[in-house]
């Protein structure tokens, strides 16, 4: 493996794991109210289209990197929907009496 390919993974995991720490605050605090839905699907769209030419151009590190960032925006716009859209559908159901 070159230097060019670790600056390329080295670069591309440091990327990816920063989405870690707000889909560990998400998980933890229930909450995803500060999170644009709007910016995650672009956001995803645009990494998906990395991922793409990766594959195209047969680049290992983008490939590799980006498709674990695509992950990272997928779990926390899953998340958002979970917390905000269908929210209502994970509370727990009152007993009957």
């Amino acid at each position: 493996m070159t230097a060019i390919e670790l600056t390329g993974y080295a670069a591309g995991v440091i990327v990816a794991v920063s989405l870690l720490p707000q889909i560990i605050k998400s998980w933890q605090t229930k909450s995803t109210k500060d999170i644009s839905f709007v910016w995650n699907s672009i956001y995803i769209l645009g990494v998906s289209l990395w991922v793409s030419y990766g594959i195209f151009t047969n680049d290992i590190p983008i490939i590799a990197t980006m498709s674990i960032e695509l992950l990272m925006a997928v779990i926390l716009i899953s998340l958002k929907l979970r917390f905000e859209v269908f929210a209502h559908h994970f509370k727990p159901k009152k007993a009957l009496k």
